[in-house]
């Protein structure tokens, strides 16, 4: 029982501190006069109010959060969250369902970019801002914030941070106080985001759709404030700009940081993802633009070369803007782009999927199983850049793929039962739980997830969050063993 106590103070304290979030589209309302204040300043002191008195009911229990715990915790958090972010929607939108509203938060929070909106060129500023935000909060993940602020309140935030950040970097630290390094991870995701709203803005967007669409750059969440997303603009050097930042997100922010501190682009260089996503990117992008250049989709190699660049980054990254209907390229290019927002995204980045480390740990254990059937009585220990990978860590990852295909399986089979098509059913699976946004087909880039019906939007929910927590965090909660003593 103290043990749930624990859990619920900690809960308590981070409603309060996502109250505080409303802040921003309070002020965004009063600004633009759109009448959505009263519903987000309604929503703020629920969300403190009920956060103060879950906290204050379960003071006496207030500690260290335990190992096991913190995966609870994490998934409540998400849970909780997400159903939280959904009044200012519920109330500001006329006839939106709270299963639509819940599609729509969880999306902003896993940084999916997934939408069930249509008309957002004339939604109330704040309500765009509001899904926006919670882009980029989700982004670095709210609970790394959580661990920088929860023990100046007198809670530990190690567990909670090994919950949140699944994957062999967990045990790395950019200092030895864990506080600390999500301060400084956040100082660098703002910093980024600061200078992207600037870029967009000489761009030639205006300085809401910059800090939208900022928001939902470093997060690569995608959430857009158009209907048409970047399309709305048919800009090339907005395009531009959004690329090299939506490429910065999907590179280790704890790399960037290195570089940032020693003040050179060695760090880049020695990352053991970073060289490898850059040349797999640029690769598919030649690739794709001289395929759709020789089938005539485009008269020039150039025009082919830009909407290929914009549009396979986004989807590579994991970040989901859209800039033409890719669903009407040759399908090699659209499956092509999927495939590649499984694996590209690095470790420590925004971005979602298997992660770029994963990916050159099988292909090296690959190569190591071969090298054995050789020479079978050799010692082949597995190194990814300078670094020695134990036995643990590969066997870890290789459960960690089969996880994640066999959830891809379960969940694509579940939205067939229910009458999607296969294509439909396959891309959306994918785009969800790598965080990617639009599907194919009925679920493209030229739509939405709105086609959905209410069983269907509640599976590619639920696959938005095993693909954010990487499927481990969540999965574990439904073991036997994980609720033994």
């Amino acid at each position: 029982m103290q043990r749930f106590c624990t859990l619920a103070f900690v809960l308590g304290l981070i409603l309060m501190v996502f109250g505080l979030t409303y802040f921003l589209p309070i002020f965004t309302s009063l600004y633009f006069n759109d009448g959505m204040s009263d519903h987000f300043l309604r929503g703020m002191s629920l969300n403190i109010g009920v956060g103060g008195i879950l906290a204050g009911s379960t003071m006496q229990f207030r500690g260290d959060v335990k190992t096991r715990d913190g995966y609870l915790l994490v998934a409540f958090f998400w849970l909780l969250m997400a159903a939280a972010a959904t009044l200012p929607l519920i109330w500001g939108i006329p006839g939106l369902t709270f299963t639509d509203a819940f599609f729509e938060t969880m999306s902003g929070f896993t940084t999916t970019g997934a939408t069930v909106l249509s008309g957002l060129d004339t939604l109330a500023p704040s309500l765009n801002l509001w899904r926006h935000e919670l882009n980029w909060i989700g982004g670095l993940g709210i609970i790394v914030l959580a661990v920088a602020i929860l023990p100046l309140l007198g809670v530990g935030g190690m567990q909670l941070y090994k919950a949140e950040i699944a994957g062999p970097v967990k045990d790395s630290k950019l200092t030895p106080r864990i506080t600390e390094t999500a301060r400084l991870l956040w100082l660098v995701y703002a910093g980024y985001t600061l200078l992207c709203i600037l870029c967009l803005k000489v761009a030639g967007m205006s300085w809401f759709d910059a800090i939208c669409h900022a928001f939902a750059t470093l997060a690569l969440g995608g959430f857009s404030t158009h209907d048409a997303s970047i399309g709305y603009f048919d800009s090339a050097a907005i395009e531009l700009v959004l690329t090299v930042f939506m490429l910065i997100s999907a590179i280790n922010f704890a790399t960037h940081y290195t570089v940032l501190n020693k003040i050179s682009l060695k760090p880049y260089l020695l990352d053991p993802e970073a060289m490898p996503m850059l040349g797999l990117v640029a690769g598919s992008i030649l690739l794709c633009a001289g395929y759709l250049w020789h089938l005539d989709t485009y008269p020039d190699f150039f025009v082919s070369l830009r909407h290929v660049s914009f549009n396979l980054v986004s989807i590579a990254t994991d970040c989901g803007f859209m800039s033409v209907d890719y669903d009407k390229w040759p399908p090699f290019v659209p499956w092509w782009m999927l495939y590649l927002s499984c694996i590209t995204a690095c470790t420590g980045s925004t971005g979602g999927g298997i992660k770029m480390f994963r990916t050159l740990l099988l292909m090296k254990q690959a190569g190591r199983e071969m090298f054995s059937i050789l020479h079978p009585s050799a010692v082949n220990p597995i190194r990814i850049g300078n670094t020695s990978i134990p036995n643990k860590i590969i066997f870890a990852v290789l459960a960690f793929i089969f996880l994640y295909f066999i959830s891809i399986v379960v969940m694509t089979f579940t939205l067939i039962f229910t009458g999607l098509d296969p294509i439909s059913a396959l891309s959306a699976v994918i785009a969800c739980i790598n965080n990617a946004g639009p599907g194919l087909n009925q679920l493209g880039p030229a739509t939405n997830f709105s086609s959905l019906n209410d069983f269907q939007t509640w599976i590619c929910s639920i696959t938005m969050l095993l693909g954010r927590l990487e499927v481990f965090t969540l999965v574990v909660l439904f073991t036997p063993t994980f609720w033994r003593k």
